[in-house]
């Protein structure tokens, strides 16, 4: 285990695994309060991640987690930990095993070794009803949803919070009006949601999210097929409503400008947690999707810019 910082003593906070950056390998680290040593002279692989919250419980903690699916390994050794109100961007190449941590996150996998956290609960212990009141979730784009209006649609975000036989309150309805303002789509309230354009779709799925009031929102590649307009916009809405996010992206120019932590997979390993500065670094992306890439500076905003080249023998 590599040491990260000289001897001394260091005061009391709640931290959590951070994850060095290296090429193929990925090696965690503990502060001396959790695991009873000092550290001493540091070693030369550079610290991607290292953040703490004095007495505030995490939203997501991962703790040694692992995935086999058919005796494939899909995750190995996750540990991470994800605070209120951060924005997180899960990044990597097909198969990294970005959908499959969200499906962990959903209960839909269980992990294979390791311990998931939802507010310092293990999440095994939430049965069905309780995850959905606290998590939700907005996919990519499928079917529509039968002949739905777009009210119809949003107000299904009260589902995990009411019984069967309870009707929608006024509140009910002054909270769908608001979650439609929230998304600029007050005046499609009545309308079908088949027959929206697919970035209204996103944001009917926001608002029903907003609906949900959830601890943490889980997007799923929210931004597939649509244009870059609506890509924009749906993360600057999901962006706005200052809650927990994990999205699944595959821009990472998006991510860069909308995300505040970015989580890099790659076959299974988190290889990079930090800022977009910290982990759009030229030699650790080349690496991992296999394409030259330079890093600039976006001229829009204050943030990198990826920019991949190309090999005339691929």
């Amino acid at each position: 285990m590599s040491c990260l910082y000289k001897s001394q003593a260091l005061p009391d906070f709640q931290c959590h695994w951070g994850i060095q950056s290296v090429r193929h390998t990925v090696r965690a680290y503990t502060v001396p309060e959790l695991c009873g040593f000092f550290c001493c002279q540091c070693w030369s692989l550079p610290v991607i991640s290292w953040s703490f919250v004095v007495g505030q419980t995490p939203v997501i903690e991962f703790s040694e987690v692992q995935l086999r699916i058919h005796q494939q390994q899909i995750l190995t050794a996750l540990n991470f930990v994800i605070q209120p109100g951060q924005f997180v961007a899960l990044l990597g190449p097909n198969g990294a095993g970005k959908t499959s941590l969200l499906r962990l996150l959903q209960k839909e996998y269980q992990p294979s070794f390791g311990q998931i956290k939802l507010q310092g609960r293990p999440l095994s212990a939430f049965s069905q009803s309780e995850l959905a009141a606290k998590v939700a979730l907005v996919s990519q784009l499928s079917g529509p949803l039968f002949d739905l209006t777009v009210a119809d649609v949003v107000l299904m975000g009260l589902i995990p919070h009411k019984a069967l036989w309870q009707t929608n309150t006024e509140q009910d309805l002054q909270q769908l009006k608001h979650s439609l303002e929230l998304v600029g789509l007050a005046n499609k309230e009545r309308h079908s949601f088949a027959h929206l354009s697919g970035g209204e779709q996103q944001r009917v799925l926001l608002a029903r999210a907003v609906m949900q009031k959830p601890l943490l929102l889980l997007l799923d590649e929210p931004t597939n097929h649509l244009d870059l307009y609506y890509q924009h916009q749906v993360l600057r809405i999901a962006k706005a409503l200052d809650i927990t996010v994990i999205a699944s992206i595959h821009d990472l120019n998006l991510a860069s400008r909308y995300c505040d932590r970015l989580l890099l997979l790659n076959k299974g390993q988190l290889v990079a947690d930090g800022t977009a500065e910290q982990v759009l670094t030229q030699q650790l992306l080349t690496e991992v999707f296999r394409i030259p890439c330079l890093i600039d500076q976006n001229p829009f905003g204050d943030c990198p810019r990826v920019s991949f080249g190309y090999k005339d023998n691929l």
